[in-house]
């Protein structure tokens, strides 16, 4: 099989990093510079002690250019560890969004979005006579279905944070050995 002819994978990578200014953009070059494309990227301090960050993001290629967006991260300084949670077996994967459903008073819309909002297990966070505003966790496939089927409902706005994922089990990325 040629690299071409690879089939295109979706990744999910987990980067202990120094926290420390110029790192995400760094790690952001790395990725622009070779053309490879960011799906989601999420960032937070996970440890104040050692001043160190967790960047998780979410990219796609063939196997041969997730190899090598592992071994060049791999490579930057400050990171200290690359972990590929989709490689690694299975991983807890999250995302939460905030979904703003406009209805202009349509009562059937408003009743249809707070059914599903229900079936989804969304919160609702804002409400106004004119509009709900949603609070959806779970995949990025769940937040997807439930945007889906709040569009045609009077969708106006939408706010995602991003996957945020941690392997399975007992072992955790701060472990360094």
């Amino acid at each position: 099989m040629t690299p071409q002819d690879q089939p295109i994978e979706r990744h999910t990578i987990s980067v202990l990093v120094d926290n420390e200014p110029g790192v995400l953009a760094r790690v952001i070059g790395l990725f622009s510079g070779r053309g490879y494309n960011i799906e989601s990227l999420t960032v937070a301090e996970v440890d104040i002690e050692r001043r160190r960050s967790r960047i998780t993001l979410v990219t796609s290629g063939t196997r041969m250019i997730v190899e090598q967006i592992k071994a060049q991260l791999a490579r930057l300084v400050p990171i200290h560890k690359v972990s590929d949670l989709t490689d690694q077996g299975p991983a807890v994967e999250r995302e939460l969004a905030l979904v703003k459903v406009t209805t202009d008073s349509n009562r059937d819309n408003r009743i249809e979005s707070l059914r599903i909002a229900d079936i989804f297990r969304a919160r609702v966070v804002d409400s106004t006579v004119n509009s709900f505003t949603f609070e959806v966790t779970g995949s990025s496939g769940k937040l997807d279905a439930f945007i889906g089927l709040m569009r045609p409902l009077g969708l106006s706005d939408i706010a995602r944070t991003g996957v945020a994922a941690m392997a399975r089990g007992h072992k955790g990325l701060l472990q360094l050995d």
